[in-house]
């Protein structure tokens, strides 16, 4: 007599079970809850208030509401994409925990989607205590157009997440993802305008940094708070940078 013994997939409760448990992981993670909070609000209060007095331009803004906080979203963003996403995943892979995972009913994809969502949701207390400090302290204005500066976070996230993917797929252990995801950051941050405007840059490397995720990031986030229309192509960009990290992570992303 034979049993059969049928798997079935993994419901609701197992989904959100391993989201929680993926929120634990990155609260008992201080750094890497402390540093994409904590960092560019650091950078907002140094920034504020002498941005806040500089006219952005004819468009009744600050360079506050134009520059520093595109800045500052975008920092929170890349900084959970393309530094600690690919430190879990180098963690989990390094342990065998996808490995095992692999041979259940409960996919290791849903691990990335876990990942997903409380990434989402530490973006959004980020970003959130972000303009609320921006707007009660330093009378900051809200975009002229929300909805268009909402699609292009979550937009600039997704590519920050292509971006991550692929430090996920070619780094072998959780170290080295942080390294490799340290100087990726710092790297597509400097020709995107963290370290000053693109006229800092000489005009070859802007116009390059303008079209990499921070970059882009950082001009459509400013044309939608100005209202001013953003540039098609620097949405483009963004997600040019989702299907290419999407195709290069599966590529080359192992598993164990």
């Amino acid at each position: 007599m034979t049993t059969t013994i049928e798997a079935h997939r993994p419901g609701p409760r197992a989904w959100a079970t391993l989201a929680k448990c993926e929120a634990k992981m990155v609260i008992r993670d201080t750094a890497g809850l402390v540093v994409p909070i904590g960092l560019p609000l650091l950078i907002l209060v140094m920034s504020a208030s002498a941005a806040g007095s500089e006219a952005a331009g004819d468009t009744g803004l600050t360079g506050l509401e134009v520059y520093v906080l595109p800045l500052v979203f975008g920092m929170v963003i890349a900084a959970i994409g393309i530094i600690n996403m690919p430190s879990f995943l180098a963690y989990y892979r390094r342990t065998g925990i996808l490995r095992r995972l692999s041979v259940t009913p409960a996919s290791p994809a849903m691990v990335l989607v876990a990942q997903a969502v409380v990434s989402l949701i530490q973006a959004v207390i980020g970003i959130s205590a972000a303009l609320a400090v921006a707007v009660l302290v330093f009378g900051a204005q809200f975009p002229a157009a929300p909805l268009a500066a909402l699609g292009v976070a979550l937009l600039g996230l997704a590519a920050m997440y292509g971006v991550g993917m692929i430090v996920a797929a070619v780094a072998p252990t959780p170290n080295s993802a942080v390294a490799i995801g340290l100087i990726t950051f710092f790297a597509i941050g400097a020709l995107g305008g963290l370290f000053g405007g693109p006229g800092s840059l000489p005009e070859g490397l802007a116009r390059v940094g303008e079209h990499l995720p921070f970059g882009a990031t950082m001009q459509a986030l400013g044309a939608a708070w100005a209202g001013s229309g953003i540039d098609p192509a620097h949405l483009v960009s963004l997600g040019a940078a989702v299907l290419v990290g999407g195709i290069v992570a599966a590529a080359l992303f192992r598993w164990d």
